[in-house]
Order: C-alpha cells, then sequence, then structure tokens
C-alpha cells in the first residue's frame, strides 16, 4: 500500500530547498522514500535539487520536472525560486521512462512508455504522466499508452513549462537532464481509485481560423495563409511577436460535440502554441487534420471561478480526505489583480473541498504548459485549464 508526502518551499539553495521541503513533507530529512517527484520553477537547477535529494534517499527514484511556478499544501509559489515535492513510500507503483519525444515520435513513444509499465503485480489502472511541453503531439502519446494499457487506464498530469517563453522546458530522470523527454508513473496499488476532471472559462469569440494545411502537429496554413503570421495578425500583433508575447492571450479553441460540451461546462477545448518553425509552421499541442476550425478566445475571470465550482460539484467528491492530489495549472487562470494574474484565491477554493480536520492532503502541482485529465470517460490534453487528479482509497471512499 502506498503513503504520499508532499511540501512546497521557497529558497534560492537547491540543497536547502531539498532539505526544508523533505522534512516538512515527512518530518524527517532522511526519510524512506521509494519515489520523489520535484517540480521546480526555472530559477533552480534540476540537476541540483536531484543530487541533493539522492543523497537525502539514496533509494528513491527521482524525477523533476521545469514549470512556471508550483503548488503545494502551502499553496501556490511563483517565484523563479519555488519547489514542490511530492514523496512515495511502499508498494504499488512503477516508473517508465523516454527520451527523444517530438511531434513525429509521440505515437511509439507512447507505446514505449506503457511498455515500461507492464511488469507488475497487479494491471496498472492510472498513470501520472509527465512529458515534454514543446513539439509533442499529446493526443498521439495518449493513444500510444493507451493500445498497450487499454482505454480504462486513467491517465494524469502535465507538460512541463519554462516562464511562458516558449525557449525550452526540461524534465531530470534520476540525475539526467534531457529536453525532450517523459516520464510515467504507474500505479497498481489495488486499494487507489482516482477521480479527474478539468475546467477553463475562457470564451470563444469572432469568426473561426479554418486550418487549410497540416501534418501531424504541425499547423502549415490557416485560411491558405502561412500559419504563424496569419495567427499573430489575427490578433493584431507584429510579425516580430514571440511566444512570449502569444502565449498569455492565445489560446486557441476547437469545438467540442454538444455531449462533451455539456459535460465541460464549455463548447470548446483549448490549445496552446508553444512554438513555431522557420517556415512559418504552428507546432500544435496535438495533432490537427485539415478542416479544423479554430476561435481566438478571451479570459473571462467570473466564468473561470464559476466553472471552478462546477468542476468540484461534478467531480461528486467523497466525504474523505484523499490520498494524494494532483494539480496541473495554467498561469493565465486567477484574477487579474496589480498588473498579474493572482492564483490565492483560486487555489484556496480549490483546496477547501478536500480539507479534512484542518489539513490540505499530500498536493503536486505545477504551472505548465498543458494538462491531462479524462473527458467524456476518455484520457484527453487539455490547455489554459485546472485540472485535477483525487486519488482515493477504495475502502474508505465507497468509489471505484
Amino acid at each position: 500500500m502506498l503513503n504520499f508526502f508532499a511540501a512546497n518551499v521557497r529558497a534560492v539553495n537547491a540543497h536547502r530547498a531539498m532539505l526544508e521541503a523533505l522534512e516538512a513533507a515527512t518530518g524527517t530529512t532522511t526519510p524512506a522514500l521509494d519515489l520523489v517527484l520535484i517540480n521546480a520553477a526555472v530559477g533552480h537547477d534540476l540537476l541540483a535539487l536531484s543530487q541533493a535529494v539522492q543523497e537525502q534517499c539514496p533509494s528513491a527514484r527521482v524525477l523533476a520536472a521545469s514549470c512556471a511556478g508550483v503548488v503545494g499544501p502551502s499553496g501556490p509559489g511563483e517565484s523563479i525560486h519555488d519547489v514542490a515535492i511530492l514523496g512515495v513510500q511502499g508498494e504499488g507503483i512503477i516508473v517508465s521512462q523516454v527520451t527523444g519525444l517530438v511531434g513525429e515520435t509521440s505515437y511509439e513513444k507512447g507505446v514505449q512508455l506503457a511498455r515500461g509499465l507492464a511488469d507488475t503485480p497487479h494491471p496498472v489502472t492510472m498513470v501520472y504522466l509527465l512529458a515534454s511541453g514543446i513539439d509533442i503531439a499529446n493526443d498521439q502519446v495518449l493513444a500510444g499508452m493507451e493500445s498497450v494499457l487499454g482505454p480504462d487506464v486513467v491517465v494524469f498530469g502535465a507538460t512541463s513549462s519554462d516562464q511562458m517563453q516558449g525557449v525550452a522546458t526540461y524534465q531530470a530522470i534520476d540525475g539526467v537532464l534531457d529536453q525532450h523527454a517523459a516520464f510515467a508513473v504507474g500505479f497498481w496499488d489495488p486499494t487507489l481509485t482516482v477521480v479527474s476532471q478539468a475546467t477553463h472559462g475562457f470564451l470563444a469569440v469572432g469568426e473561426p481560423m479554418t486550418v487549410t494545411a497540416s501534418s501531424g502537429n504541425r499547423v502549415i496554413s490557416l485560411d491558405g495563409e502561412p500559419a504563424w503570421p496569419a495567427y499573430l495578425a489575427r490578433m493584431g500583433l507584429p510579425s516580430t511577436a514571440t511566444e512570449a508575447d502569444t502565449i498569455p492571450i492565445g489560446a486557441l479553441a476547437e469545438e467540442l460535440s454538444p455531449q462533451l460540451a455539456e459535460e465541460y461546462g464549455n463548447p470548446h477545448i483549448l490549445r496552446v502554441v508553444t512554438h513555431h518553425s522557420e517556415d512559418g509552421e504552428i507546432i500544435y499541442a496535438v495533432d490537427c487534420p485539415v478542416g479544423t476550425r479554430l476561435w481566438l478566445t478571451v479570459r473571462d475571470e467570473d466564468r473561470i471561478f464559476a466553472d471552478m465550482d462546477r468542476m468540484l460539484a461534478a467531480m461528486d467528491l467523497p466525504d474523505v480526505a484523499p490520498v494524494a492530489v494532483f494539480q496541473a495549472d495554467c498561469l493565465a487562470r486567477g484574477r487579474r489583480l496589480f498588473q498579474r494574474v493572482m492564483k490565492e484565491e483560486l487555489v484556496q477554493r480549490m483546496q477547501e473541498p478536500f480539507v479534512f480536520d484542518g489539513q490540505v492532503p499530500p498536493w503536486f502541482g505545477m504551472y505548465g504548459f498543458g494538462e491531462y485529465a479524462q473527458l467524456g470517460g476518455h484520457n484527453a490534453y487539455h490547455n489554459y485549464t485546472t485540472a485535477l487528479a483525487a486519488l482515493y482509497r477504495r475502502d474508505a471512499s465507497g468509489i471505484g
């Protein structure tokens, strides 16, 4: 049976950050953990953080990712020196990893990840997935994993990010750093079950652009024009604009079916553009076939909060504390105050239903480039959302 421990801290020195986090999470700086997950803002060196944990927990697998901020039991942390950890102890997990993950390899790498999760005493029923945040066809990764593990496996997690610049994101696996890697933690502990859902709160506006040429997750043209220039022009941005200019305001919306829209609470699912090619192609987050219609969107603050409340109600949470909560989130969510988007109120509202006896459960979150959560009973990839996956004990929750 698995036990979970979490903390988030702010410290400039990597070694001190990990000592503080381990002690805050477990009560000791040398806990007997089998796995330590690390989310770290870009002011931290993932290798230095990993080495510090390996020194304190020599038997643990150490998996780390870059992000634009973290969320933990202490709430959100958005400085460049914030870091969050989740420690896992006991039997019931298996780890798989891949490198060389880019758009055209996404399906095969998904298959490879899933095959690495196959040798377990009980079937893997849920997977925490952390993948590179740039140039990846996320739908194909999920399809590859499901081809091995089956469609009933629940995949949740995030894609790594930088400070929303779209330059480079990082993953560190047992002290080895990469920019195009992914790791998956498969849960085979039969006492666990999971509830997963996502929501965004943006509204599509204006007339859609139509994809007129594409190849996999590369959008070549929109309305017959080179995709990246056409995208910039539609937003009124100059040709010199970069992803740092577009990511905060340039969410693209794809239309959902009426059935999925009813569940999602929104007629559209969102996509982020994290990269473009020198030839003017948009590197999209999923495969994007010709004929796809894409709307620009606006951020609706009231709807962000209302949809968060709707999502939590729809999750139908049991009246017991979860053993752990995984959160993947977007920096664009919260109230816009003092020339920045403030996260504290939104995070407090999302954590409150999970608090028992005044304690936030082990909570592990990041502000990344994208989120994995179920939609319509199937695994899906989202952008600009809050995505939650709450893990419960079957005998205590009455679910699963």
